[in-house]
């Protein structure tokens, strides 16, 4: 990549990290970075509750922290979980930080811990990250506009990377059904330990599951489920920000992940099939994870890419939704089978594999090695389109 590169890559938490990490380490690379809200795990669950309207701020934390190694004052400061009996005055100490970031980190602890002493509404503290106290107080201090809250905290955590909601900000709660119909009620029921029947379908509704649709749709057919989880999705619309760097990129990744909870719902975004169509990027690049997550039983390496091309529309790929795929060479890794393997080649697409690990954490890509490997693919791509 000569020059300077835009690179806009979707991702979730923390499983396209490592990528993100060496791309911003490489000289020239404007990265974005594309991510949604629908997160509610334990303690970002009862924040959403708490707040109602908010999105999940956790993946945004994550990602704005990522440019920061694990000593940095700020990182452990905003990742630091609350102990039982934290009271709110104890979330005042934020020695070690910069001047500058500790009187805006203390301004939006301030303006959340206002609403928590005025209404706490039985909301406990306890395994709350520090740095989501810190994102709920600028969503609430900019008028509970959840999009202006990233840009915000972006300022405050000085992250190099452009992180981007996906959407516009509208609440959405994600669910999914498996094969047989059973429902996966939230997020977190999504990335838990499960059994081999695959996910089928994802929604994202207005609000979230009660116990009464939870029984209505129990042990009844999945044609069934389907149709009452459509009467209840969520309208969502594309971030233009997000569309922007969509269209301008020379580099789109399709990043690693759980692709059930932090990718795929992504997808569902109405618009950004058009935006990946009309992007002036000459590669569009799916990464195959190293292992397989709890969300995938069942699914080989090519029903991964089937399943995003199908969300983003183009279930044949004849819009080149995907130009090529990059998968880790190993047996832990989604199954890839041979006839791909040996031709290089799937549904239009180029099949690449390299030996993507990292070493010392399994499941991690190697930062560097996996950019020096799409840096390979982007500059080959760009000189195939000039000739």
């Amino acid at each position: 990549m000569s020059g300077r590169t835009a690179v806009t890559l979707f991702s979730g938490g923390r499983g396209g990290a490592s990528i993100a990490r060496g791309l911003l380490r490489t000289p020239g690379v404007d990265l974005t970075l594309v991510i949604n809200g629908y997160d509610n795990g334990r303690s970002t669950g009862a924040l959403r509750r708490y707040l109602p309207g908010m999105l999940g701020p956790s993946d945004f934390r994550k990602n704005l922290l990522i440019h920061l190694d694990d000593r940095d004052p700020l990182r452990s400061v905003l990742e630091r979980r609350l102990a039982a009996g934290t009271t709110p005055a104890e979330l005042t100490d934020l020695a070690g930080l910069p001047p500058g970031v500790r009187a805006a980190v203390a301004r939006d602890l301030d303006v959340f811990l206002r609403r928590f002493d005025s209404r706490s509404c039985g909301f406990d503290l306890t395994d709350c990250a520090l740095g989501n106290l810190v994102f709920a107080g600028a969503y609430l201090r900019l008028g509970e506009d959840f999009n202006a809250a990233v840009r915000a905290c972006a300022r405050t955590f000085g992250s190099p990377a452009a992180l981007v909601n996906v959407t516009n900000g509208e609440n959405a709660f994600l669910v999914a059904l498996k094969q047989d119909g059973r429902l996966l009620a939230d997020e977190a029921d999504i990335v838990a330990p499960q059994d081999a029947a695959a996910i089928t379908d994802l929604f994202l509704l207005r609000e979230p599951v009660t116990p009464e649709l939870r029984a209505q749709l129990a042990g009844g057919p999945a044609e069934e489920a389907r149709r009452v989880l459509a009467g209840l999705r969520a309208e969502v619309s594309l971030n233009p920000e997000a569309a922007n760097a969509i269209r301008d990129a020379d580099l789109i990744l399709y990043g690693p992940g759980t692709p059930h909870s932090s990718l795929l719902p992504s997808y569902l975004t109405p618009g950004i099939a058009d935006a990946i169509a009309e992007s002036r990027a000459a590669a569009k690049v799916f990464v195959v994870n190293t292992r397989d997550d709890h969300d995938v039983q069942g699914l080989s390496a090519p029903d991964l890419v089937s399943r995003t091309l199908s969300y983003l529309g183009d279930p044949g790929n004849e819009r080149g939704t995907v130009t090529h795929v990059l998968s880790h060479r190993s047996p832990e890794a989604p199954r890839v089978p041979s006839e791909i393997l040996d031709g290089g080649v799937w549904a239009g697409a180029r099949w690449v594999t390299a030996d993507l690990a990292d070493a010392e954490r399994p499941g991690v890509h190697c930062g560097p090695r996996t950019v020096r490997t799409l840096t390979g693919i982007a500059d080959e791509a760009a000189l195939a389109r000039a000739r």
